[in-house]
């Protein structure tokens, strides 16, 4: 990537492939030398989760994309981790005659991208990691998921416990609060413990904050740009962005330009 190439980070994208076609053809986002960042979250919930996932993955080196939870939940559905739920939207993925090189695709997607002076992760990262921390442990998981026996990585994934990070944690515990932390947070607990139930706004109560603005954070310099968290919208500090505008929800998918956080948005009328 050239000092002069411009990055356009997009928003949780969800299935929703009607809206991501509508903004990749705006001309800020359609030429050639154009990079675009994807905060996770490629596939579920809208109505072409295959479509979407065809479209990032053919643009080939154009596209850098972080895991999110929706597509980890894809990955163990295909590994028989985890069954399929009423509301997931991916079975046009599962019946696809390509499915096996698009899986190999997603599973070889990191889950930290960190570059021109920003951080992108789907979720957040813990106050307690450095921004180095953070990345050596996502590559421990990125590693694990780019194996042969990968169904056995996405196993030991899943879990809420336990819910605060210790350098001591080896094994499933260790990779359970990687993930979490960076795909599935929103608030944490004082103690930076991490809260999985508080899904609404920003204002969570009963001692929670959300985690970019839980006191001692070790790696404020570089903003985190993350999705996930439709009910806190589109959020631009200093320190962190959020890009979640709930596309999937009928609202609008959000594309942010790096240098000047300019912004341009399409309409999601496909998922009303």
């Amino acid at each position: 990537m050239t000092d002069t190439q411009d990055v356009w980070v997009i928003g949780d994208v969800q299935g929703c492939a009607g809206a991501l076609r509508g903004l990749l053809t705006r001309p800020e986002l359609s030429r050639p030398d154009t990079e675009i960042w994807f905060a996770g979250d490629l596939v579920n919930r809208g109505p072409d989760s295959l479509g979407a996932l065809r479209l990032i993955r053919d643009l080939g080196a154009q596209a850098r994309t972080v895991l999110g939870n929706h597509d980890l939940h894809l990955l163990a559905v295909v590994a028989g981790v985890r069954k399929q739920g009423r509301s997931d939207t991916f079975q046009d993925i599962l019946n696809a005659p390509d499915r096996d090189e698009l899986i190999t695709w997603l599973r070889h997607r990191p889950l930290m991208v960190r570059d021109r002076g920003h951080v992108m992760v789907h979720a957040g990262i813990l106050p307690a990691w450095t921004l180095d921390q953070a990345q050596s442990l996502a590559r421990e998981i990125e590693t694990a998921l780019r194996q042969d026996d990968w169904p056995q990585a996405v196993h030991d994934l899943y879990g809420e416990e336990p819910r605060q990070w210790n350098d001591a944690l080896r094994g499933p515990e260790r990779m359970r609060v990687i993930v979490n932390a960076l795909t599935r947070m929103r608030v944490c607990h004082a103690d930076g413990s991490m809260d999985f139930h508080h899904k609404g706004g920003p204002d969570a109560g009963a001692g929670l904050r959300p985690w970019f603005e839980l006191p001692g954070r070790r790696d404020p310099g570089e903003p985190v740009i993350f999705g996930h968290w439709s009910a806190l919208g589109l959020n631009i500090r200093p320190d962190s962005i959020c890009l979640d505008t709930g596309c999937v929800w009928g609202r609008s998918l959000t594309a942010l330009r790096l240098r000047d956080h300019r912004l341009i948005q399409q309409d999601c009328a496909d998922c009303r």
